[in-house]
């Protein structure tokens, strides 16, 4: 059995090889490169806060496999994290602390927490505004940078394509952001629908980006769709007030957001089909983190779950959102019983399921340890 399909057979035969990968288990690439916002941020965003305080900076973030807050919004790992173990790389480092002179020579990343996909200019249009200038764009306007500086004098750009052959692209979660702001911030006067409009250039900016990519030299991109909103602690709080039945979908999720995930997710899905017929070259992955999610919310008990529907460290409430996680936030229990840690992110237990789906292919197409 060759080496590509004996890494993926060992998966298959157990989730728990996931979660104790030794170094070395299955050298696919000799980089990761990733993009996206808080579900996959390291660091960049607590080191653009200097020496303010942030939350982030403390307790209990970080509680369960660093034991001290690493500028992850999560309890302990992230996706990138899981994805970087399973190819035998040491953890992917955030760009913005060495961004002038980082050789990264296992890769970078350059998600910031509260990224959007557009760029905030775009939704001037709209009359509403984005508190965060780190987009897409402005990511892979860091990346080229870092590029140049790692293949000086590449004229013909022969170099940089040698590098990002032997590279994944992890690109996102990326886009629940634009959704985020407008739905949490926006005029209440002001329809929810009206984000629909969002989506096909959302998508377009996304697929777009990835084209980008190619055109310097990457093959191997992992797209990820969105992840259902209508279940995250912090939206059935803010949204779960009517007492309307019919608002509530059978796993007691919210059906109308969980609807406009889907549909956001069902167009990306065609735009990464079209992309494939364009890049017939290009190894472009789509991972499902809205299956996966969805998952735990179904079938809790199977992963140790308890109320996939309720945050692990914030406050009262029947959501557990009555508080933000912080220093002296109530933590409701070991993290590794919870899907979700804060009300909007999820845990480090809920990641490596859902990244064991993305490599195993459950949840990926085609599965990202096809390499």
């Amino acid at each position: 059995m060759n080496k590509n399909l004996s890494c993926l057979s060992a998966l298959l035969v157990s989730a728990v090889l996931l979660l104790n990968l030794p170094p070395g288990w299955c050298g696919c690439y000799k980089r990761i490169f990733s993009f996206g916002d808080s579900i996959i941020d390291t660091g960049n965003f607590v080191h653009m806060s200097g020496n303010g305080s942030s939350r982030y900076k403390e307790l209990p973030y970080g509680m369960t496999f660093f034991k001290n807050a690493t500028g992850r919004i999560c309890d302990g790992r992230v996706l990138v994290d899981f994805y970087a173990q399973a190819f035998q790389l040491p953890m992917i480092p955030p760009n913005l602390p060495e961004q002038d002179s980082g050789r990264f020579p296992n890769g970078a990343n350059f998600a910031v927490a509260g990224a959007t996909a557009m760029p905030p200019a775009y939704y001037r249009r709209w009359n509403h505004s984005v508190p965060m200038p780190h987009s897409l764009g402005v990511q892979i306007g860091w990346f080229k940078e870092m590029l140049q500086r790692l293949a000086p004098g590449d004229d013909d750009g022969a170099k940089i394509r040698q590098l990002l052959n032997e590279s994944l692209i992890v690109l996102g979660e990326i886009g629940g952001n634009d959704y985020n702001f407008w739905f949490w911030f926006g005029d209440a006067a002001k329809p929810r629908e009206q984000a629909n409009q969002f989506i096909p250039d959302i998508v377009a900016y996304i697929g777009s980006s990835v084209q980008e990519l190619i055109g310097l030299g990457a093959r191997s991109i992992l797209i990820p769709n969105n992840f259902p909103i209508g279940c995250v602690p912090s939206y059935l709080s803010m949204f779960s007030g009517s007492s309307n039945p019919a608002d509530l979908d059978e796993h007691r999720c919210l059906r109308w957001f969980n609807d406009f995930s889907t549909r956001h997710n069902q167009a990306l899905r065609g735009e990464v089909g079209r992309l494939k017929a364009r890049n017939p070259g290009a190894k472009l992955i789509y991972a499902d983190y809205y299956g996966a999610a969805m998952e735990l919310v179904k079938h809790p008990g199977r992963f140790g779950i308890g109320n996939p529907l309720v945050a692990c460290c914030g406050g009262g409430g029947p959501y557990h959102t009555g508080a933000a996680c912080a220093r002296t936030a109530k933590v409701w229990g070991d993290p590794s019983g919870f899907a979700n840690w804060d009300g909007v992110h999820m845990t480090e237990k809920a990641y490596q399921v859902i990244a064991q789906g993305v490599l195993n292919g459950t949840f990926a197409d085609p599965p990202l340890l096809s390499c």
